[in-house]
C-alpha cells in the first residue's frame, strides 16, 4: 500500500477517470480508483451522472464481494453523506469494508458533505488534499454552485476594442469573425442553459441553438432561458429550439438563478444583452468573463454594460486575466471576479 504522501499519480489517475463524466447537469464529474494491499488498482469507476451510480459506488461494484476489505479508495472529491437519487457513499465504503480514503477537494454542499467526519468515526483512515489545486480547478464550476446554492454563471459578450457591441443603427452582425463565434457554439454546447433577454429576442430573433462549422446541430444543446416582461414574436426561433425555451417573466436574476438551480442547471451561459449582463455583473452573480475582442473601433454608446453600481474608481470590479487566446485575427480574454486566498483549494496531505 502506498505511504500516505504517494497517491499523487493513482489521483491523477481519479481525474482522468472523472473526465469521462457529463459536464453539464446537477451532479459533479468525479473519478475513482481502488488499490489493493500490494498497491496495484483492483477497480476504477467514475460517476455518469443524475440518478447513475457515484464513482465509488461504481468502482466498488467491479468487485467481488470482500475484495474491497482493507484497501484503499482513491477518489476525486470527499465521498458524499447524504441519501438522493442514490445512497452516500461514505456508508458504502465503510460496508465495503474500505480501510482508507483518499480525496483531493472536500465537499462544500450543505447536504452532501460530511463523509469524511462520518468515514473517521467509523474507523476508516482519511487523507485530504491530495492535488488539491488540479482537481479543483477541475471541478471549479460544481464548486462554486454548491457553495453558494446555484449556477455557475458565464457571461459572454462580443465587442470592438473600445468596447462597443454594435452600431449606431443597431446592427452587430458580425463584429467578430469565423473561428470566435464557433468557439461561442461550443461553448454553448458545454452549457445546461444559454440566457438572453427579451430585448435581445426581440432585436436579433436567434435560435439560441449549438451549432457546428456547417450550421449543423451539436449533439449537446443548451436549454434556452428568456428573462424580462416583454412578449416574444410567437414566431421567434427560440421557440423552434430542440428544447422547450424557459420563459421568465422578471428582473430579477438571483430568482432566475435559484430557478434554474431548481431545474438541475450547473452552468448557466449568459449572453446578452447589455441590460441583462449589467444586471448580473451588477448583483456579483458572475463567476466567469468571456470577452471577444475584435480588432475594430465603432464608436457611440452602444457600449457591452451599462450602469453597474460603480460610481468612483474605488468601486471598480478588479478581474483576474485567466488566458488570452487569439481566434483569427480576434481575441478572447477569460477572466473571473478577483480571488480571495479563502476561495483557493489548499494542496497538501491534511
Amino acid at each position: 500500500m502506498p505511504e500516505p504522501g504517494g497517491y499523487e499519480a493513482l489521483m491523477s489517475r481519479a481525474l482522468e477517470l472523472a473526465h469521462n463524466g457529463p459536464a453539464t447537469g446537477i451532479n459533479p464529474r468525479v473519478g475513482c480508483v481502488i488499490v489493493g494491499a500490494d498497491g496495484g488498482i483492483i477497480a476504477e469507476g467514475w460517476h455518469r451522472g443524475v440518478g447513475t451510480a457515484h464513482a465509488e459506488v461504481d468502482a466498488l461494484g467491479k468487485l467481488p464481494h470482500g475484495r474491497a476489505r482493507g484497501a484503499t479508495a482513491v477518489v476525486t472529491l470527499e465521498p458524499c453523506n447524504h441519501t438522493g437519487h442514490t445512497g452516500p457513499c461514505s456508508v458504502a465504503l465503510i460496508e465495503a469494508g474500505i480501510a482508507r480514503v483518499v480525496y483531493a477537494v472536500s465537499d462544500p454542499g450543505h447536504a452532501s458533505g460530511g463523509g469524511a467526519a462520518r468515514l473517521r468515526a467509523a474507523g476508516v483512515e482519511v487523507i485530504a488534499g491530495v492535488h488539491a489545486r488540479e482537481v479543483g480547478a477541475f471541478l471549479n464550476d460544481w464548486l462554486t454552485a454548491a457553495r453558494l446554492g446555484r449556477p455557475f454563471v458565464t457571461v459572454k459578450w462580443a465587442s470592438s476594442l473600445d468596447g462597443r457591441i454594435a452600431a449606431s443603427d443597431g446592427t452587430s452582425q458580425w463584429i467578430t469573425g469565423t473561428a470566435a463565434r464557433q468557439r461561442v457554439h461550443e461553448q454553448r454546447e458545454g452549457s445546461d442553459a444559454i440566457v438572453v433577454g427579451t430585448g435581445t429576442v426581440l432585436a436579433d430573433d436567434p435560435s439560441l441553438t449549438a451549432r457546428g462549422d456547417g450550421g449543423e446541430l451539436l449533439a449537446a444543446q443548451p436549454t434556452p432561458v428568456v428573462v424580462g416582461t416583454r412578449s416574444i414574436p410567437a414566431d421567434a426561433a427560440v421557440l423552434r429550439h430542440p428544447h422547450t425555451p424557459v420563459i421568465l417573466a422578471t428582473h430579477d436574476v438571483a430568482g432566475v438563478l435559484r430557478d434554474l438551480r431548481a431545474r438541475g442547471f450547473r452552468r448557466v451561459y449568459v449572453e446578452g444583452g447589455p441590460t441583462l449582463v449589467s444586471a448580473f455583473v451588477a448583483a456579483g452573480l458572475v463567476d466567469e468573463y468571456l470577452i471577444y475582442l475584435a480588432p475594430s473601433l465603432i464608436g457611440g454608446d452602444r457600449l457591452a454594460l451599462g450602469d453597474i453600481g460603480v460610481t468612483t474608481i474605488g468601486e471598480q470590479r478588479r478581474l483576474d486575466i485567466v488566458s488570452v487566446e487569439q481566434l483569427g485575427t480576434d481575441l478572447l480574454i477569460t477572466a473571473r471576479p478577483r480571488a480571495t486566498a479563502a476561495s483557493t483549494p489548499k494542496e497538501g496531505i491534511q
